[in-house]
């Protein structure tokens, strides 16, 4: 009979940008293929080896099985960094080594797409501050960034029938993976290049301290508008 573990994800601490990620027992077993009682065994017996190497113990906690009938059932396992994982994992057969190594793969992509996707909505906001600083400024000149080429429209104009202003529509774009920051500016990626979808328009305009600056800026084209609106609507 199956029951279904609660709060067996992998972690990560969130406090602090170096926290390691970590996966449990629980969730080695259940990727494997290995009874989770026979997996403690094994730990176990590797403990003192890696005690006297690293000066470490495993780090033991608990987690919490829901059981078919609606009660729940709190039962021991190993939190494990990647390290100790792949210590772990000599002990494996082949496909199972394989499956841990292509897992750990998988969450250090995902932890590097959730860094990047919130350091680029801190750059996009920043981002919008300095432009929404300048069109109080140079009002009229701003407002000409819409008047660059025929049928482009600005990211506030794509996103505003669906609620999002500029920064939201850049921050959703680059999740999908259709924008990135750099250079200081959104850019297409590789992927979206050379279809269409978009063209780069610079502006002129003035900072606080009345210094003329240029922004350039991604304006996109009819094409681009209906593929960003078939893509919200999908």
């Amino acid at each position: 009979m199956k029951t279904t573990v609660v709060s067996i994800a992998s972690q990560t601490t969130q406090n602090s940008e170096s926290a390691q990620q970590h996966m449990t027992s629980l969730e080695i077993a259940e990727l494997t293929g290995k009874q989770h009682k026979n997996l403690m065994r094994d730990i176990r017996n590797m403990e003192p080896a890696w005690e006297k190497v690293q000066g470490l113990k495993f780090e033991l906690s608990s987690r919490i099985y829901q059981l078919p009938n609606g009660g729940t059932k709190e039962v021991p396992c190993y939190v494990l960094n990647k390290t100790e994982c792949l210590y772990i994992a000599t002990k494996f057969n082949d496909e199972a080594r394989a499956k841990l190594v292509l897992r750990w793969e998988e969450l250090e992509h995902e932890r590097m797409a959730k860094m990047i996707s919130h350091e680029i909505k801190l750059i996009a906001a920043n981002d919008e501050e300095v432009l929404n600083e300048a069109d109080v400024i140079i009002g009229e000149e701003l407002d000409d960034l819409n008047k660059y080429s025929d049928n482009c429209y600005t990211p506030t104009e794509v996103g505003k029938p669906f609620g999002m202003d500029g920064r939201d529509l850049n921050s959703f774009l680059a999740d999908k993976g259709v924008i990135r920051w750099g250079h200081g500016q959104w850019q297409l990626t590789p992927d979206y290049l050379h279809r269409g979808l978009a063209e780069n328009r610079s502006f002129i305009y003035h900072g606080r301290n009345g210094q003329r600056k240029t922004q350039s800026r991604l304006v996109w084209t009819e094409k681009g508008r209906e593929f960003i609106n078939d893509l919200i609507e999908l």
